[in-house]
């Protein structure tokens, strides 16, 4: 089925292209499943970006730019100028620690296809890949776009958020190949995310023989869990939650410090500073303790209005072309998605794997839906950059 609102050349692309190249993108796939990436191990991360770029050199004709920073190894491929561009989001670090392909091997059964990052998010990466390699087999470029593959996203993208602002800057689109949502949804919004601490000073003193001399850094504490707690708007989406709590040093002393951990999440930038405008705010209620808070916005939020067109465009291709029908989702967690959101940049997310399970035992992504997957980022990209 051929619609002239989808470019010429994109309709020389069938699904069964796609379908006829599984076997070789399984394979691919389980070379970077089968290197383990954890954030934490930069020397596991520079052997798994040095195995994607020789498999990305192979199947796009050119090898990536290894940009390192603070020790964290990212990839750039950058393919011309293009009148129109588009940047493809990937991560290749996960969570997961060496030694967990012993008890999570890859494997492929029952068209189930399993191991450590299938779903989040190497399948969405190796898809990518060989998207872009259908677009040049097609048309003989890729003018226009920059595939980036980062290796820290998996604890908050702190040496990769400059390098993915900068890229995206000026796109036409960030797609971003995250696992997909619940039943294969594309993510249209993703919260925003800020993290707080608080330290808390009070006075110590003996809890037997003169507690009233001290000043409770656990009851004031207390009071600003509660307090915190009153911040959120169910009815908005936005949360507030008081997680990580300690205080005291001995049983028999009035504690003199204590620390609180807040995760604070919002659907809209308007909430997101509310919330810290709130926090920042907060003030003691013990009489001669002090507070002292940390911390801030981390990821703006990737709110709906930024992913919907782009949704559209998918929805649209994935009926003309015999796809499964799309729907979209809006999710609590973050990705490199609310950086590029975050800037003006239109942005739709969980083009990825169609599968579940992330960070879990039950990690797992489901082999039928990767070619039309693999296909729907080829077309979505033909799409945005006008191509014919």
């Amino acid at each position: 089925m051929h619609s002239s609102n989808l470019p010429a050349a994109a309709g020389q692309l069938t699904i069964e292209h796609f379908r006829n190249g599984l076997a070789t993108e399984l394979s691919d796939l389980s070379r970077c499943i089968r290197c383990e990436s954890p954030s934490s191990n930069k020397e596991a991360v520079l052997a798994s970006a040095r195995l994607i770029a020789e498999i990305g050199t192979a199947r796009l004709g050119t090898a990536p730019d290894e940009i390192v920073v603070d020790g964290r190894t990212h990839l750039r491929w950058r393919f011309g100028q293009g009148r129109r561009r588009v940047i493809l989001l990937c991560h290749h670090d996960t969570v997961w620690p060496i030694g967990s392909l012993a008890a999570h091997p890859y494997s492929v059964e029952s068209g189930v296809l399993r191991g450590p990052g299938s779903y989040d998010m190497k399948t969405g990466l190796i898809g990518a890949i060989h998207a872009l390699a259908a677009l040049r087999g097609c048309y003989g470029t890729l003018d226009g776009i920059t595939l980036l593959v980062t290796g820290d996203e998996e604890i908050g993208s702190p040496t990769s958020r400059p390098l993915i602002e900068a890229e995206a800057a000026g796109c036409d689109a960030a797609l971003v190949m995250e696992a997909a949502g619940p039943d294969g949804a594309l993510k249209t919004a993703r919260k925003g995310i800020s993290i707080y601490s608080i330290d808390i000073t009070g006075h110590a003193a003996h809890a037997g023989t003169e507690p009233e001399r001290g000043v409770n850094a656990s009851v004031e504490l207390a009071r600003q869990i509660l307090a915190v707690s009153q911040l959120g708007d169910p009815a908005l989406g936005t949360t507030v939650t008081p997680t990580v709590a300690s205080s005291g040093t001995t049983g028999n002393t009035v504690p003199a410090t204590a620390r609180l951990a807040i995760d604070a999440r919002a659907l809209t930038t308007a909430e997101q500073e509310r919330v810290d405008r709130a926090v920042a705010a907060l003030t003691p209620a013990l009489p001669g303790s002090t507070l002292n808070v940390g911390g801030g916005i981390n990821r703006p939020p990737l709110e709906e209005s930024s992913g919907i067109g782009l949704f559209r465009r998918a929805e649209r291709i994935a009926s003309v072309r015999g796809l499964t029908p799309l729907d979209h989702v809006g999710v609590g967690g973050a990705s490199d998605g609310n950086f590029t959101a975050g800037i003006g940049v239109p942005t739709l997310d969980g083009l990825g794997a169609v599968g579940g399970g992330a960070h879990a035992d039950d990690e797992h992504a489901l082999v039928e839906k990767i070619p039309e997957r693999t296909a729907l980022i080829a077309w979505l990209v033909a799409d945005v950059l006008g191509l014919a």
